[in-house]
């Protein structure tokens, strides 16, 4: 998947999200005010927007994401906020020497954009093997819900002085997938034209029970799912499913 051209776009796209939330999420989780010396890896971490709030928070943050381009921003973001720290271009379903830690996040429906179950099944297993014993997952996906009465035959726009793009999802060729296509017309400094490209994003979710089955499968336990960033249990309309599974000791 290429992610150049929304790799440069993704913050304008992504201004609205509340990261503060997710930090939020993670602290709750911990029963902590303050993540103070805690090592937290961020497996898809995109332009690096939440390692820069969970540094401010008190942890010590490491990244990993598959696009060179993300990572590139990512750098350039938090070195802009007075650190650097350790970034890897790498698959989640294979993480390979990033030292273990107290506490593994995948957020931002990441896993969401795996296709098949094997490769949830063994991201699974990659996080748990970057994770010190008793140490923590905590993720989130786009419900079943979302990804069919959400997503599915919907289009989404917007138009902004130096960029415009035009989003439309449709049936995935999965069970609970989808695909976006994504059109962007974007301004060119130097001429002032705007130039269109073109991208094609895929997801898929998968139920609640199967993700619960797979995390037992790579070594986790004492499993909860939260919904939409509370504490409260997923029910049929939610949106944006939590999970939090600790490694066995």
């Amino acid at each position: 998947m290429n992610y150049q051209a929304f790799a440069a776009l993704y913050d304008s796209l992504m201004a609205d999200a509340p990261y503060d939330k997710w930090v939020d999420f993670v602290q709750r989780q911990l029963q902590k005010t303050s993540l103070d010396g805690l090592s937290i890896l961020d497996i898809g971490c995109g332009t690096g927007e939440l390692l820069v709030l969970l540094q401010q928070s008190g942890a010590n943050v490491s990244g990993v994401d598959l696009s060179a381009e993300m990572l590139s921003l990512a750098k350039e973001k938090c070195e802009k906020a007075g650190f650097s720290p350790p970034l890897f271009q790498q698959s989640m379903t294979n993480l390979e020497g990033l030292g273990q830690h107290d506490i593994v996040t995948i957020f931002c429906d990441s896993l969401n954009y795996l296709e098949s179950e094997e490769d949830v099944r063994d991201t699974f297993k990659s996080a748990h093997q970057q994770l010190k014993d008793e140490g923590i997952l905590l993720f989130d996906v786009h419900s079943i819900t979302k990804v069919n009465k959400g997503f599915i035959n919907h289009t989404f726009a917007d138009d902004t002085e130096k960029m415009a793009y035009i989003w439309t999802s449709f049936q995935g060729e999965y069970e609970n997938s989808v695909e976006h296509e994504l059109t962007f017309f974007i301004e060119d400094e130097e001429t002032g034209l705007f130039e269109r490209s073109f991208e094609l994003h895929k997801q898929r979710t998968f139920s609640i029970d199967q993700y619960k089955g797979w995390l037992s499968e790579a070594g986790f336990c004492h499993v909860s799912v939260y919904a939409d960033f509370t504490n409260s249990e997923p029910i049929e309309d939610s949106e944006r499913l939590f999970f939090f599974a600790k490694k066995k000791k």
